[in-house]
């Protein structure tokens, strides 16, 4: 079992950054990847990043690509979300979840351990 707690979340205005944090506990001597989703509200849950166990491969979602960085720290059994340039349209509850496939699309079944959210909201 991985334990995943996301924080970091908060308001912010258009434009301004945000760092959300995801932190695990429980069985982190697997070799788990990491994704972040994001949800909005009424609309499903959607992709946003994902890294590989060793960080070594990444991907993102078309709509975050250039404003949104993902990485990794394993000695602190961490994974970080760095958005930059935000938007309105940034705005959602973001998720970050663990699991043990690589497929070529990221979709949410490929994980099996979840956070319980953190809310991000970017005013115009």
């Amino acid at each position: 079992q991985v334990h995943l707690v996301e924080s970091g979340g908060g308001m912010v205005q258009a434009g301004g950054s945000l760092r959300l944090s995801c932190t695990a506990s429980g069985r982190t001597s697997e070799r788990y990847h990491v994704g972040w989703f994001r949800q909005a509200p009424g609309k499903e849950r959607e992709f946003v990043a994902r890294i590989s166990w060793s960080g070594g491969s990444t991907s993102y979602a078309d709509s975050v690509k250039g404003r949104f960085t993902i990485s990794r720290d394993n000695a602190k059994n961490t994974v970080y979300l760095q958005m930059n340039t935000l938007k309105p349209e940034d705005t959602a509850v973001y998720y970050c979840a663990a699991g043990f496939y690589w497929p070529a699309v990221s979709t949410t079944d490929q994980y099996s351990y979840w956070g319980q959210g953190t809310q991000v909201t970017v005013s115009s």
